[in-house]
């Protein structure tokens, strides 16, 4: 029997939020084709041009935009930001600090310490349990 490993492909929308950039704004050869895992380990490891170019500038996908603005992504629709934003628009709704941005930063401080929260309170209770395990034996 011979094995043989076949190249693992991916869908450039795939690859596109893998390396962190809005598939719209990649060039036509990479948006046309497949990308293998080597080819986007390549890209990762040695960026282009273009894909310096879009991280630096964008224009960013929503989840790269959520997170420079320090909000959720549903929090971006409540905002009414559905569209991808460059890095430039990023920094000038930042200066300008709408309310919803505010309002959408202060929720998302709220999910994070709730978080953190009831992580420590579950290894208060992983804690508890394993004194209590230690006491058993």
């Amino acid at each position: 029997m011979t094995s043989h490993q076949s190249t693992q492909t991916m869908k450039p929308a795939t690859a596109a939020k893998k390396l962190g950039v809005y598939l719209e704004a990649t060039p036509a050869e990479f948006r046309e084709g497949v990308v293998s895992r080597t080819e986007l380990n390549a890209l990762q490891a040695e960026p282009p041009a273009w894909l310096v170019e879009l991280r630096r500038n964008g224009p960013h996908p929503r989840p790269v935009v959520a997170s420079k603005l320090g909000v959720s992504i549903a929090g971006l629709a409540r905002g009414g930001i559905t569209e991808a934003l460059t890095t430039e628009q990023i920094e000038a709704l930042k200066q300008d600090n709408p309310e919803w941005l505010q309002k959408e930063r202060a929720t998302q401080a709220e999910v994070r310490k709730e978080a953190v929260r009831i992580k420590e309170k579950q290894a208060q209770k992983a804690q508890k349990a394993q004194k209590d395990e230690q006491k058993r034996s």
